[in-house]
């Protein structure tokens, strides 16, 4: 099995076992704490102030991309920014602490910058081994000297 293909297992195991998991006993021991109808109503809380703060955000986000755009600069931040709150939007969606808390943590404009760098570090690595992988010699005509021409057709 492939290490990517491993790595790809053990996301989706931690994101549909471990993280459901995790929530669970989080939400019982916060409901063990507080009670049951303070943690809906703090689950609720939490809901309206991730909607609003994707709203404010994602707003700020689509402005300065047109900005970018209008000025004639590529938008690698603001697009970077907008795929950011896009997951951690996602993320808010799901019920429970945890993930509405990684979700505000790439929602919010003082540590998105972070999050923003590790997404750039795992793009232009990605881009890094695509390049090599593209550079590989294989079958094919790219192998050989290339030998310039003309062709014609005698039909």
């Amino acid at each position: 099995m492939s290490r990517r293909r491993r790595f790809v297992q053990g996301a989706l195991f931690v994101a549909f076992v471990v993280v459901p998991l995790l929530e669970i006993y989080v939400l019982v021991q916060v409901g063990q704490v507080i009670g049951a109808g303070w943690t809906i109503l703090l689950l609720l809380l939490d809901a309206v102030l991730g909607s609003w703060l994707i709203k404010h955000e994602g707003g700020r986000a689509w402005r300065a991309m047109r900005e970018a755009l209008q000025s004639g600069r590529m938008p690698a931040t603001e697009i970077a920014d907008g795929a950011l709150i896009l997951v951690g939007g996602t993320l808010m969606l799901a019920p429970g602490f945890i993930t509405d808390a990684f979700g505000i943590l790439l929602i919010l404009p003082f540590t998105r910058p972070f999050f923003r760098r590790v997404l750039a570090a795992t793009v232009a690595r990605r881009l890094l081994i695509s390049a090599v992988d593209v550079r590989r010699p294989g079958p094919g005509p790219a192998e050989g000297p290339v030998v310039r021409g003309e062709v014609i057709d005698d039909e």
